[in-house]
């Protein structure tokens, strides 16, 4: 990465089924100063967001129990939460998953597997439009 991206404090929840993209992301957005909260699937991730109000959140599409898509439209529909940037994750990358995303309030999509830089320039972009 050409420019140092400055991201020291900024809460980041990675929603994923695959412990292997929970924690590749992890070591990425600690690298940056990040903190970080982990979730294995929907409802772990609705049982965390009020207790550490994560500043953007990365949603994995494909997991068991509460899908990617139910558990960003149930994170979008609550007032606290509507306005915190939601990143989908995929490994599909088709224009359907992208529309349905946004229909459920997505801000943004990125196909997994990302890069450390894609990943934090992400972060970078949702989190600096805030400030």
């Amino acid at each position: 990465m050409a420019e140092a991206i400055n991201l020291n404090g900024v809460k980041v929840m990675v929603i994923d089924d695959s412990n292997t993209i929970r924690r590749s992301a992890e070591i990425f957005l600690v690298q940056a100063g990040c903190q970080v909260v982990l979730a294995e699937d929907g409802f772990d991730a609705l049982s965390k967001i009020a207790d550490h109000h994560p500043d953007i959140i990365f949603c994995d599409i494909m997991m068991p129990r509460l899908d990617g898509y139910q558990t960003c439209a149930l994170i979008k529909k609550n007032p606290r939460y509507g306005a915190t940037p939601l990143i989908m994750l995929s490994s599909k990358d088709g224009l359907f998953d992208r529309a349905r995303g946004r229909m459920v309030g997505s801000d943004e999509y990125l196909t997994k597997p990302f890069t450390k830089d894609s990943l934090l320039k992400t972060v970078a972009a949702h989190v600096t439009q805030r400030v």
